[in-house]
């Protein structure tokens, strides 16, 4: 292969992957049934001139796509190059026949939408498998655990519970299990969702009054598989329900997998019953990555995409974004997307220059955990305390100060920040950071508590 052929490889794979990214983003941004009606059939066309150009299959839906969604897809590429200035949607010739047999009436869309039978397994990601998860000593426990699942033609562990912090791999895992599930058996029925998206599923089957149906669905799988299990905190009714499928499917003997955020002892406000129960099989937990796992993973992607990334680089990245894997694949994309677009080669300064907010980012970042442990260390209560429902001052200010620091060390939303302190509502979450703003500016002693925390937090 001629060195110029070589070339139009390399830079097809790295657009690829930039390309991939952006859609993954947008269907976060729109949700899964949106992305799929309007999104998911746009194609990457080329950049010239700094214009993104994208293929749709219709004039409709080149049209439609640039009058609703074409700011935000340009801008969410902008996220990875910075050239892009414009957007222009074009028509896909060769796409006409495909959108005639994928795109149908919106009568059927509707229909579709109503149907509570939803094949949940088409939201898993297939870049999410074990051949591409790295291993380290962090995650072996959990990968091991997954594999045997995996693998395993009868349960092996019920439930297994994965917990861990943002981003190291929970759901890589669990999507992991599906696949290689369903290589081995095509047959098997498999669920895998959010608790989010069960709790709304439930709420939606009230609501129409089909429930019947609803209980049909989940408790005849053979692998029910449920996300970050910790947002059903406070919510009674989708509790006692996702207690009652768990019992179904474990009387018939049917895997169960969990991921949360924290172990099932350490989930304050949720029901005992259901901890108990969540705490019966295995529970492995995904320590925070170290250097040497970070660096591989970067190792990994660099082979895999055929990217040309120099080692004090990739050494710059493994060292200096540590929060989670995400945010160092983001980091790595958009250093990619320079190389592909632009056309420069990278080096550790432009590397610096271009990740320059990330960096900040990462320097003053600090979790949520770690900042309730600090607090409650500082004031001398117990961590459990943040969670509770406790309203004596001696309690309550310490954990207005952690919500506060939460908001200002994090980048959490309210709503995450309210789930963390035992299930609270976002407007508790603005009561208490107004509250510790007011009390810095009247009480200098105040004050200064909070400056000792967050310079300890940061350093």
């Amino acid at each position: 292969m001629s060195k110029e052929n070589q070339e139009e490889t390399s830079s097809s794979k790295t657009v690829d992957f930039v390309w991939s990214n952006v859609k993954i983003k947008l269907k976060k941004i729109y949700g899964s049934q949106e992305y799929t009606n309007w999104l998911k059939l746009l194609n990457f066309n080329s950049i010239k001139n700094n214009v993104l150009i994208l293929n749709a299959p219709t004039k409709f839906m080149c049209d439609w796509i640039s009058s609703h969604y074409g700011k935000k897809v340009l801008n969410t590429w902008r996220e990875f190059d910075k050239s892009a200035k414009d957007i222009s949607i074009i028509l896909n010739e060769q796409a006409n026949n495909t959108i005639q047999n994928q795109n149908q009436s919106k009568e059927n869309q509707q229909n579709i939408e109503k149907n509570t039978k939803t094949d949940l397994l088409n939201n898993l990601d297939p870049r999410f498998i074990f051949k591409d998860f790295i291993v380290g000593k962090p995650n072996e426990l959990a990968f091991s655990a997954c594999r045997r699942v995996a693998e395993s033609e009868n349960v092996a562990f019920n439930p297994l519970f994965l917990y861990g912090g943002v981003g190291l791999g929970k759901t890589h895992l669990m999507h992991a299990i599906a696949w290689e599930k369903k290589k081995r058996n095509p047959a098997l029925k498999i669920l895998y969702l959010s608790a989010e998206k069960f709790m709304y599923e439930f709420i939606k089957a009230l609501r129409f009054k089909n429930t019947v149906a609803f209980k049909d669905q989940f408790r005849s799988v053979d692998l029910l598989m449920i996300d970050d299990v910790q947002f059903i905190i406070g919510k009674e009714s989708t509790q006692e329900e996702f207690f009652h499928t768990f019992n179904a499917l474990a009387d018939q003997n049917r895997q169960i997998v969990v991921s949360a955020d924290k172990s099932p002892s350490d989930l304050e406000g949720l029901e005992e019953r259901l901890r108990s129960r969540l705490g019966w099989g295995l529970v492995a937990d995904i320590h925070p990555t170290t250097y040497e796992l970070r660096l591989s993973i970067i190792e990994a992607k660099i082979d895999k995409f055929n990217i040309n990334l120099p080692k004090d680089v990739a050494e710059f990245l493994a060292h200096k974004i540590t929060s989670n894997v995400r945010e160092l694949e983001g980091a790595l994309t958009r250093l990619t997307a320079h190389v592909t677009l632009v056309g420069r080669p990278i080096d550790l300064e432009i590397a610096q220059d271009l990740l320059q907010d990330l960096l900040r980012a990462s320097d003053r970042r600090a979790t949520i955990d770690q900042i309730q442990k600090k607090v409650a260390e500082y004031f001398n209560i117990k961590i459990s305390d943040m969670h509770s429902a406790r309203r004596s001052r001696i309690i309550t200010r310490p954990r207005q100060i952690a919500m506060y620091l939460s908001k200002n060390l994090t980048t959490r939303s309210l709503p995450e920040i309210g789930r963390k302190f035992g299930g609270r509502d976002h407007t508790t979450v603005i009561h208490a950071i107004r509250k510790v703003q007011e009390l810095k500016k009247n009480d200098s002693n105040f004050s200064e508590d909070i400056e000792i925390l967050t310079r300890s937090l940061q350093s």
